[in-house]
């Protein structure tokens, strides 16, 4: 009886882990409000009481790509950029990080001068605006992921 039980764990375990594997790489921040009414529900409680939002931040919709599944402080999180529009990237995106589990959500806002030079660096006109209320490690989580871009610099 106690190896059908470990045979049982193991499958449980391993079917969770193919559902977090697989729903890494595959969602997109543009199509996360659709895909779940949780989602929906979680990023209106970040953006509710903030202000002067664009409206394609409060609804999660513009040029997007594949999120990743990345760990801070023990918890799971898909993250991704968005944008927008792919021409506006560079001046203003959202790079936003939800929970596996759908409870939280966190993101930052990030704005960059309209006709910076060429040869001026982004990150140093750059400024920054968290959703949210994200703690420092969310916070350095967010940065990271932004730093990830080459375009950024």
């Amino acid at each position: 009886m106690s190896a059908l039980k470990t045979v049982a764990a193991a499958l449980l375990l391993g079917g969770s882990a193919m559902a977090i594997a697989a729903s890494d790489g595959q969602a997109r921040v543009n199509e996360l409000l659709g895909s779940d009414p949780q989602y929906r529900d979680t990023w209106q409680g970040v953006v509710q009481k903030e202000e002067r939002l664009p409206e394609w931040v409060l609804n999660l919709t513009g040029d997007a790509e594949q999120m990743n599944a990345v760990e801070e402080d023990g918890d799971k999180y898909l993250v991704g950029p968005l944008c927008e529009s792919s021409a506006t990237c560079l001046n203003q995106r959202l790079i936003v990080a939800v929970s596996f589990n759908k409870k939280d959500a966190y993101a930052m806002l990030v704005d960059v001068p309209a006709g910076l030079p060429a040869d001026k660096s982004p990150t140093r006109h750059a400024s920054y605006r968290f959703l949210g209320k994200p703690d420092e490690g969310m916070q350095g989580l967010l940065m990271e992921q932004l730093k990830k871009d080459p375009k950024w610099y």
